[in-house]
């Protein structure tokens, strides 16, 4: 039988075509983080969904025949062009911001691997980055025995669900098997906790019914008096309690809940804690702020997120345990056609067969990357930076007529929430509250300058919408704040 030689005509030259295009590609970032450095430059158009997508319409487009470099390099300036800026100063909207040059260099070295961090086989060196970088995070929180550790997850959210299910796993263990059965679990959070909790157990079958939101104090703290009573309630009532969800920086806010006051009454009850440090978790890195975090070395997990408050490339969240062993306990199953490095309970090389997941990036990566440049100190320092910023931002507001600070003074994380008021009163109606606010960000996104979040005060006597402003960018100065309040009242007197 003759064999008939295979050409690859698609790849032949692929050297050559990556260099050609690295080479375009790194032309055009560097000129739009440059851009964003100008004081000229802008935060990113502001556009409706349907006339952007009027716009872009042919752009949209996928072709029968390739287009090649051409196209890749006019779809790649059209995303350029149409997405927010964040590397800009004015990007003050959600609790990240842009990420930094080691960043992208951590993105293309995973791009350029290309592989999936579930067996070790295909993995060997992201693995053991995975399990040194958590075991050393771990560490900071207090987890300080020799199995102390975590996972990357697919982001903030997903560490959460992990979470309670490893909670459901370890305390009830037939649940691993049989569901949950004829057990009523009930669930504990603040009302100022991340919507993903009730996500969890809608996902896991106990329903957003079985989440119990506990009243939290004027600054946004659970009150545990509050939680002991809805966990007797809880009981009476024919629920099992399952789990606590405590928060470390809360979404609005950012308010550190009561940790050891909450162990306590997890101890007492047996019941699974768990802190949700998804935004404020990083403060650890700050000897001036890691104060806030006591107690959470008593807590049985704890996600943080480095993709917010160390501006590693998004997504990076880890799940950190006291015993890493919980993960295999909860998650692991039997597949040898996959796994092939946990036998006879040695310790486990394969990290997907603790999780939920098969498909993994190695998120660790970049966390490991940027520790390594800026160090534990480097690290501090930004947080300690931002945290003056926001001092700084909240005293301005408290000296001005037209401000109303919502935000405890000093705040306890990076968010700064404020009402514009002129002459330091409200409106009369919540409504009109609101209208203001939007009208005003609106305003602030298209000048091009700045984009800013709002939030509704929550409670029946909530007086609207107020502005939540997040500091969380090493190049935002006292500089950026007052040209932002002085953005504020240019368009305010325009009314």
């Amino acid at each position: 039988m003759s064999k008939t030689k295979i050409e690859s005509p698609l790849e032949a030259n692929r050297v050559k075509e990556l260099e050609r295009i690295l080479d375009q590609v790194s032309a055009k970032v560097i000129q739009y983080v440059a851009q964003a450095d100008q004081k000229s430059g802008s935060i990113g158009n502001h556009i409706a969904p349907l006339e952007l997508r009027e716009k872009i319409k042919s752009d949209l487009e996928l072709p029968l025949e390739g287009e090649g470099e051409q196209g890749l390099m006019e779809a790649f300036d059209m995303v350029l062009d149409n997405s927010v800026v964040t590397w800009h100063p004015g990007f003050l909207d959600k609790l990240y911001a842009s990420t930094n040059p080691v960043g992208v260099a951590s993105d293309i070295l995973l791009s350029v691997l290309n592989t999936n961090s579930h067996v070790f086989t295909v993995s060997p060196a992201l693995t053991l980055i995975e399990k040194k970088t958590s075991h050393e995070y771990a560490k900071l929180f207090g987890f300080s025995g020799p199995n102390s550790g975590g996972l990357t997850m697919p982001g903030g959210s997903g560490s959460n669900t992990t979470s309670l299910t490893i909670a459901r796993s370890v305390l009830y263990p037939d649940t691993k098997l049989e569901g949950n059965g004829s057990y009523k679990f009930a669930v504990f959070c603040s009302e100022h906790a991340h919507y993903s909790v009730d996500k969890s157990a809608i996902l896991l079958g106990m329903g957003s019914r079985s989440v119990f939101k506990v009243k939290v104090n004027a600054r946004g703290e659970m009150i545990t008096e509050e939680l002991e009573r809805a966990i007797s309630k809880a009981k009476e009532d024919g629920y099992t309690p399952l789990y606590i969800n405590a928060t470390a920086g809360t979404t609005v806010f950012g308010s550190f809940d009561p940790f050891d006051e909450i162990a306590d009454v997890a101890q007492r009850h047996n019941l699974w804690m768990h802190i949700d440090g998804s935004w404020g978790g990083n403060i650890v890195f700050s000897e001036k702020q890691k104060y806030k975090l006591k107690g959470s070395e008593r807590a049985n997990s704890l996600t943080v997120n480095p993709h917010k408050l160390l501006g590693v490339p998004t997504t990076c969240s880890f799940l950190l345990t006291p015993d890493i062993s919980v993960f295999q306990q909860a998650n692991s199953l039997q597949a040898p056609y996959l796994f092939h490095n946990n036998h006879d309970n040695q310790e486990n090389f394969d990290l997907a067969d603790a999780t939920m997941q098969c498909g993994r990036r190695a998120d660790a990566l970049k966390l490991f990357l940027g520790w390594k440049w800026f160090g534990k100190q480097g690290y501090e320092q930004r947080i300690n930076h931002a945290f003056e910023v926001v001092n700084y931002f909240c005293e301005q507001l408290k000296t001005r007529y037209n401000f109303l600070l919502v935000s405890d003074f000093p705040p306890p994380c990076m968010q700064v929430c404020f009402y514009y008021a002129p002459g330091g009163k409200l409106a009369n109606t919540a409504s009109e509250n609101s209208e203001v606010t939007r009208r005003i960000a609106q305003e602030l996104h298209k000048s091009g300058k700045f984009l800013v979040d709002y939030a509704p005060e929550s409670g029946p006597n909530g007086r609207g919408e107020f502005f939540r402003v997040v500091i969380n960018s090493p190049v935002v100065s006292s500089e950026t704040v007052d040209s932002l309040i002085a953005e504020i009242e240019k368009i305010a007197a325009n009314f």
